[in-house]
């Protein structure tokens, strides 16, 4: 690989932000990741070389590195189509998007007007796009991550396996500025051998140089 840029030829597929699942014209289900993670990967990968291809949710992000290919999608279902259509062609494949598991069943074609009752909506499970990238992967480097809240290494370590990753990048929210909407990031990583690599909290673009050049190392080895 060139020193300079180590991930030259490199096909690199990242997703990043949130899905939003409608309810009807006007109201969605969301979360809140701002996409600034994905971001600052795919602009680290592309600087180093990388053929970046970025799907998005919706976000206010922005790219810095104008060779990235970036394909704008709004729900889980879009996402999923895209992730498809690049996958087979990638080498490495970056799940850092916040994907809805769930979505309304039936989206009202008109504004829900409010009444006094109480409202319920009925969701269904949305296509869950990194099981179905790591039973049709071949020869690409599959990473995912993990938000957790509790048993956070054990409910990595099974996602690993259930998805079939070569590495998970594990996030915990009772770390004090990791998560959604933060400048900066304190993640794990954990192997498909199940090695844990805690890291210190960081800046969002010093966690992003950590997570390729963990790609870097892969490709090196």
């Amino acid at each position: 690989l060139n020193r300079k840029l180590p991930l030259r030829n490199k096909k690199i597929l990242i997703t990043a932000g949130p899905t939003y699942e409608a309810i009807d014209p006007v109201r969605f289900i969301g979360n809140h990741s701002s996409g600034k993670m994905g971001f600052d990967i795919a602009n680290c990968a592309a600087n180093l070389g990388a053929e970046v291809t970025l799907v998005a949710g919706p976000t206010h992000c922005q790219i810095q590195n104008l060779a990235i290919n970036l394909i704008k999608v709004t729900s889980a279902e879009e996402m999923f189509d895209a992730c498809h259509q690049y996958f087979e062609h990638s080498d490495v494949m970056i799940a850092s998007a916040a994907v809805a598991d769930y979505k309304p069943k039936n989206i009202a074609l008109n504004k829900i007007k409010k009444t006094e009752q109480n409202f319920n909506i009925e969701l269904e499970k949305t296509k869950d796009i990194l099981f179905s990238l790591g039973a049709k992967k071949t020869n690409q480097y599959l990473i995912g991550f993990a938000l957790e809240t509790e048993n956070e290494i054990e409910n990595a370590k099974l996602k690993i396996q259930k998805k079939n990753l070569d590495l998970i990048i594990l996030n915990s929210l009772n770390d004090k500025g990791a998560g959604f909407g933060t400048e900066t990031n304190k993640i794990t990583f954990i192997d498909k051998n199940f090695n844990v690599e805690p890291h210190d909290l960081k800046t969002k673009e010093q966690v992003a140089l950590d997570i390729i050049n963990k790609i870097i190392h892969h490709y090196d080895s």
